[in-house]
């Protein structure tokens, strides 16, 4: 893996996890400093998250974590709503027996971060039962954008969901998993729906205070978070 790539991952998962919350100022010089890289591998890696979404660039003012307005926000959950519906039908066509014991496993571990009250990996792990069922259908230009909204939606979950955001998903997408066994489309479909208005109704829009970040602790590398 590249050093860019490296750091890209690592601050992606800092932003989605909330360690770097909404309108936290990323200056070039600290982050530098913190990975060991120049401010030239830095500014790529900035401008790379900034494509995404996840940070925001502003003239002579430098880079911040990105504060999804509640337009912004609500636009990425309806556009899941919209999306995911239908490539369950393509989904279920490429469904099996090792994918019920794959997607099965990722439940137990989300079961555990709730358990033990790690919301943000709770966050990241349901993001990830999402878009890698996406992947399944076999688009890869779709489930690339889903990945994104996924990762979209996980920002805006930090930011503004309550622990009910995700404190129901696991019983929930086990009762998803038995409709895909079950090939029921129509009541697979439905589910992703309601499921994902539940999420959107959770948000709730509250603004976080910012606060100054040592960002050599947060990226030391006996600190460093898991990398996907």
């Amino acid at each position: 893996m590249s050093t860019d790539e490296h750091i890209y991952q690592q601050m992606r998962n800092a932003i989605v996890e909330h360690h770097l919350i909404p309108g936290t100022r990323l200056p070039e010089d600290k982050l530098s400093h913190a990975f060991g890289v120049s401010r030239t591998v830095t500014r790529k890696v900035l401008q790379r998250l900034s494509l995404e979404r996840f940070v925001t660039l502003q003239a002579n003012k430098g880079a911040f974590v990105t504060q999804p307005t509640q337009k912004e926000s609500l636009d990425v959950l309806d556009t899941r709503i919209m999306l995911e519906p239908l490539l369950i039908p393509d989904i279920i066509a490429h469904w099996s027996d090792a994918h019920s014991q794959r997607f099965r496993a990722m439940i137990v571990q989300e079961k555990q971060a709730n358990q033990n009250h790690q919301h943000e990996q709770a966050i990241q792990l349901t993001a990830r039962f999402h878009f890698e069922l996406a992947a399944l259908a076999n688009n890869s230009i779709m489930a690339d954008y889903i990945k994104q909204l996924c990762y979209r939606s996980s920002l805006v979950i930090a930011a503004y969901g309550s622990h009910t955001s995700v404190s129901c998903d696991c019983d929930d997408h086990a009762q998803l998993i038995t409709l895909f066994e079950q090939q029921r489309i129509s009541a697979a479909q439905k589910w992703m729906v309601h499921h994902l208005e539940t999420i959107k109704a959770s948000i709730q829009f509250e603004d976080d205070d910012t606060a100054d970040v040592d960002f050599c602790a947060l990226f030391a590398p006996s600190s460093s978070k898991s990398i996907q």
